[in-house]
């Protein structure tokens, strides 16, 4: 070993500088904004007109209250979010926070790309909101809850009979029917396979709210039980109605609505913000939707960490940041219609230029994910089959019960037998 006095010696200059580096380090200002942590933050979001710019600054807010952490919106398109950051992620690569759907949520969960938060993120520390019980995933949780939207049924008084919105199931179809007529309708939905995704979440809807669900708690398919062949009659009982414009797309449906075509549809709160924002003066309410319970869809998109990460301690910085009751309220209002994380109380004056938010509020405890439990990332495969069977009910007058015994079969044999 050399001794110290065999050592090489810096010039002075040059110790004069570390020493100089090591007081700017410490210091405020430029030498810090030049050690900034910088993260990437991943979302569809943020693509959005008007609410992506918004949640832009709603981020920089976070980055100027703090010297140590830069945080970096990244607009990816909802289409193709997935598919780019989990081909990044199987390269050891990808965004360090990613706001995903549910359903890549879970496979990324099970695929080991995000992290689990449980010893950063505790429930005691907050006030959560039901729908993160659906963030844990094998007793852990691995993200927290960006976005929560819920569906309730939205309604235009001025086309109801007496300006009121049905209770039940038989009010339901009466005032779709009265409504209907003069270039109106009574309701609209899904009902082909051109909007697959579409068709499953109404479906879902009609299946939850008259108490059906495609699994039970021990991870058995259930999709030909009595509660789920319920729902299947219930929607094809509005399909022979004849108070539908069969075969619109979700978006010529809201604009009907829009332009006071449309008396009633089921809806997430997005769509009701957006009503509220582009037309004000539309005549707007909701109520919980007409079925025998109160249970509906829920569309819900986490916040996950990248396991690949290399900035996990900055990442969590962030998240608490978001979980403040100030950031959440703040976070919720550009949002719109939709919930957070956490408990948000909305304020009287919200409450009064927006009644409507009430009730959308109010459902997250009766919000079911529109995936299939225990087969999560299995759901589109399951989801097709199902659809099939359902259009067989709608278009070529199968019997609801036998369908959905074929569609428990095909399941069982072309999908989980893979």
């Amino acid at each position: 070993m050399k001794k110290l006095s065999s050592l090489p010696r810096l010039p002075v200059s040059a110790v004069a500088l570390g020493a100089a580096a090591v007081f700017a380090w410490a210091l405020p200002g430029a030498a810090c904004a030049q050690a900034k942590e910088t993260l990437s933050f991943a979302g569809a979001t943020f693509a959005e007109s008007g609410r992506g710019d918004k949640l832009k600054q709603w981020v920089d807010k976070f980055n100027k209250s703090q010297t140590a952490i830069e945080v970096q919106p990244l607009a990816l398109p909802f289409s193709t979010l997935a598919k780019t950051v989990f081909t990044q992620m199987g390269g050891g690569a990808g965004p360090d926070l990613i706001r995903f759907d549910l359903i890549d949520y879970y496979a990324a969960a099970q695929a080991q790309r995000i992290v689990a938060i449980d010893g950063d993120i505790k429930p005691a520390d907050y006030r959560l909101t039901d729908p993160n019980k659906y963030l844990v995933i094998g007793g852990k949780r691995y993200g927290v809850p960006f976005e929560i939207s819920n569906y309730q049924l939205i309604y235009n008084p001025q086309l109801l009979k007496g300006g009121k919105p049905p209770a039940t199931f038989d009010e339901f179809l009466s005032a779709a029917k009265a409504a209907t007529g003069e270039n109106v309708f009574g309701f609209a939905y899904r009902a082909t396979m051109a909007e697959s995704n579409g068709f499953w979440q109404d479906l879902c809807n009609f299946v939850y709210g008259f108490g059906g669900r495609w699994s039970d708690d021990k991870g058995n398919l259930t999709i030909n039980s009595a509660k789920v062949v319920e729902g299947v009659v219930a929607y094809k009982k509005m399909y022979d109605l004849g108070a539908t414009p069969k075969g619109a797309d979700a978006a010529t449906y809201r604009r009907m609505f829009w332009e006071k075509k449309l008396a009633m549809e089921i809806d997430n709160g997005g769509v009701a913000g957006i009503f509220n924002q582009q037309a004000p003066d539309l005549p707007l309410a909701a109520a919980p939707s007409p079925f025998p319970t109160r249970a509906q869809g829920l569309i819900l998109a986490p916040l996950a960490i990248n396991a690949n990460t290399k900035h996990k301690a900055a990442a969590i910085t962030f998240v608490k940041w978001m979980m403040q009751p100030d950031n959440q309220k703040e976070l919720q209002a550009i949002l719109g219609a939709a919930g957070v994380a956490t408990v948000v109380e909305r304020t009287p004056e919200e409450l009064k230029a927006k009644p409507w938010l009430k009730v959308y509020d109010d459902q997250s405890p009766h919000s079911v994910p529109q995936l299939v439990r225990g087969f999560e990332a299995r759901t589109p495969e399951i989801q097709q089959v199902i659809l099939e069977q359902v259009l067989r009910v709608l278009q070529g007058g199968v019997d609801p019960q036998k369908a959905m015994d074929d569609a428990q079969r095909l399941v069982s044999a072309r999908v989980l037998r893979k």
